[in-house]
This record gives structure tokens, C-alpha cells and sequence, in this order.
């Protein structure tokens, strides 16, 4: 019976070690998009058909797994809104140019915002 607890007691040394590492909880949706949040201090919640983990928030019939990472594993296509063209400090086509709003035609742009960088398609 010692040797069973020593045992059990050493694995789950093991377990904690091993989830200690990774500094990610990777969530990927049935379109292959993912969205990592930070490991440490992580609450989720479910309420009805959503999970909320950490400022994330997930539809659980989009979800097709969980898993920890080292790394930060984000990958997704966010929609570009009027709002966001607005704040917009710059605007570029795919050769360099500086467009202002009013100049983009159809084609693919890089909008730069205080906060971010958005690739944007124009149709």
C-alpha cells in the first residue's frame, strides 16, 4: 500500500511538472482556426452551449479540441468593419503605396490601426 501512494504521489509530481511547462491553452474550432489563452491563472466557465476561458469566449459546437501549448497558436480571420477603416492610420496596396479611403478599389490592402494590422480583400 506504501509503495502504491509513493507511486501515485510521484506521478501526480509528474502531471503538475509536465502541465507547468506549457504557457498556452490552445482552442481549435471545426473551420481550423485557433485561439490560444494564457495557461497561467485560467478560469472557464461553461454557461448553456458557450465556454468562456479567460477574455475568450466559445461557442462549444464550434469546438473540436483543447490542448496545452507552448507557444501562442492564434489563427483567425477577423471581419475589417467601417469603424475600423475609420481609425485607420494607414492604409497600403500590395506594392507599398499609401491609399487613403476613398482610393481603394478592388484588391488587397494593409490597413494599420493604433492596435493592430489588418490584411483586408476589397470585392
Amino acid at each position: 500500500m506504501k509503495i502504491f501512494v509513493l507511486g501515485l504521489m510521484i506521478f501526480s509530481g509528474v502531471l503538475t511538472t509536465q502541465a507547468g511547462e506549457y504557457t498556452f491553452v490552445t482552442f481549435e474550432m471545426t473551420d481550423g482556426t485557433k485561439a490560444s489563452v494564457p495557461a497561467s491563472s485560467l478560469t472557464m466557465t461553461i454557461s448553456g452551449n458557450t465556454l468562456k476561458a479567460g477574455s475568450q469566449t466559445f461557442v462549444l459546437a464550434n469546438l473540436s479540441k483543447m490542448y496545452f501549448s507552448d507557444t501562442n497558436e492564434s489563427t483567425a480571420i477577423e471581419e475589417v468593419t467601417t469603424a475600423t477603416l475609420d481609425e485607420a492610420a494607414e492604409i497600403y496596396d500590395l506594392r507599398g503605396n499609401k491609399v487613403r479611403k476613398d482610393q481603394m478599389k478592388r484588391g488587397v490592402y494593409v490597413v494599420k490601426t493604433k492596435n493592430k494590422t489588418y490584411k483586408m480583400i476589397v470585392k
